[in-house]
């Protein structure tokens, strides 16, 4: 009776699956590795997708092994609902079935209802945004800056970096007033339109940027998410001169110039370079620079400007760092588990021998982090500026999709040399000096006379 009972479970099973659709029956393709400067090949955001996105994250994400189904289920649908009630397109039925955690049960259960309200939807373009609302839903709920939905793939088409950012693509959590220009892209719709380091933006499109003190991150994503041939209209006050008048930028393609360096003699003996991100070669000019300089004169110190890094590879810091110190523990990658992993100097780098101060500010971000982290712990030199941005969960790897967006998710997580945490929290300055807009408007750069007056 027993083998009869195996039997007609077994068979139930088999011909469940077999009438179901192939997205609740059987796992979607995994998401693969993106290849670096493969353009993404655009597709509907389908059922499929979605499924492959949850279980990319299950695969790829540091609390994967850990992770409990609703976590991701529960927003997304929540933003698929939300995402109808924005079009009118509510329905009676689109409720949310029991979740158990049980990752494959609640996946078949969300499955089936998600399938019967996109059929119910009058149009692809709805069906799209539901689709693309739930990706994004789960991904967000991971409270993780390294962990990101990439469905846009055009960079900025204005040019124009504020001073409310923290980090690529964030807004800076301790953001206040005013908003104002710490770069401008040369070449660039917003050089063209005569906006100039330091200008303050006042309003877009005649909407503040703040009210009551509390930044209006709809009004400042007309800017830091410009489209080509989009227009905004800025409101800009320039200190150095007092003049407060309205500048017109349209979005368009520009050639954008090459990351590299800049190096210089500063108060006739001392080396400064600019790092805009912490790649290999960009490393490997640092250190000739230096090298170069050093050929010249007598140099009495370095200063390494990281203001406005974004980060990078792990392999450049390492080997910055190794010109600073050899033999020493940098910072660790972390497991969900615990199981920590060190990350170490690259000890093939000849070592500077000379005093070393770094400037940060709230946009050295992700590398940018572990090394102004690593160079406090150790005492290898002296941080002039500002906290930096504390966007260092982990380093992400990129993930495709079928529908040609992309997933980035970091694998693990990481603890600095002294063990502590600097994600979320950033990386205090030694001194205190920070660039201001009125700063910026006239020329004047006090954290670099702070660092100089230092060595």
């Amino acid at each position: 009776m027993k083998h009869r009972w195996r039997s007609l479970v077994i068979s139930a099973v088999v011909l469940a699956t077999a009438g179901a659709t192939p997205a609740l029956a059987e796992r979607s393709a995994a998401c693969a590795k993106a290849v670096p400067g493969q353009p993404p090949t655009p597709a509907p955001t389908t059922l499929a997708t979605v499924k492959q996105a949850y279980h990319c994250i299950f695969d790829n994400y540091y609390s994967g092994p850990v992770l409990d189904s609703r976590t991701l289920l529960v927003p997304a649908f929540a933003a698929l609902t939300q995402e109808m009630q924005r079009r009118g397109l509510d329905q009676p039925d689109a409720t949310l079935p029991a979740l158990t955690g049980r990752k494959t049960a609640d996946w078949a259960a969300f499955g089936r209802v998600y399938q019967r309200i996109s059929d119910a939807l009058p149009d692809d373009k709805a069906r799209e945004a539901i689709g693309r609302a739930a990706i994004k839903a789960m991904v967000d709920k991971l409270d993780d800056n390294h962990a990101r939905w990439v469905d846009t793939f055009l960079p900025g088409a204005y040019g124009l970096n504020l001073s409310v950012t923290a980090g690529p693509g964030a807004v800076d959590p301790v953001a206040a007033e005013p908003a104002y220009a710490t770069g401008i892209d040369a070449g660039s719709p917003a050089e063209k339109a005569g906006l100039k380091p330091g200008d303050e933006v006042l309003a877009v499109n005649g909407v503040p940027l703040f009210t009551n003190g509390v930044l209006n991150r709809g009004a400042l994503s007309w800017v830091t998410d410009g489209r080509i041939g989009s227009t905004a209209k800025l409101t800009v006050r320039r200190p150095a001169t007092g003049r407060t008048f309205t500048a017109a930028v349209t979005g368009a393609r520009y050639p954008m110039s090459p990351r590299d360096i800049t190096s210089r003699l500063v108060d006739d003996d001392v080396a400064y370079v600019s790092l805009p991100g912490f790649a290999p070669d960009l490393a490997d000019k640092v250190l000739a620079a230096i090298a170069g300089m050093r050929a010249k004169t007598q140099v009495r110190g370095v200063i390494l400007d990281l203001r406005g890094n974004g980060g990078g590879s792990p392999d450049a810091v390492s080997k910055l760092l190794g010109s600073l110190a050899h033999g020493k523990i940098l910072g660790y990658l972390c497991d969900v588990k615990g199981r920590c992993t060190p990350k170490r100097t690259d000890d093939s780098v000849e070592l500077l021998k000379l005093p070393f101060v770094a400037l940060t500010d709230r946009r050295c971000a992700s590398a940018c982090d572990s090394f102004s982290s690593a160079v406090k712990d150790l005492k290898l030199g002296t941080l002039v500026g500002t906290r930096t941005a504390g966007m260092v969960s982990g380093p992400g790897e990129m993930y495709k999709l079928d529908n040609g967006t992309l997933v980035m998710l970091p694998k693990y997580h990481g603890i600095m040399a002294n063990k502590e945490i600097v994600n979320t929290i950033g990386v205090a300055p030694d001194h205190f000096a920070p660039t201001t807009a009125a700063d910026l408007s006239a020329g004047r750069d006090t954290a670099l006379d702070k660092a100089v007056s230092l060595l």
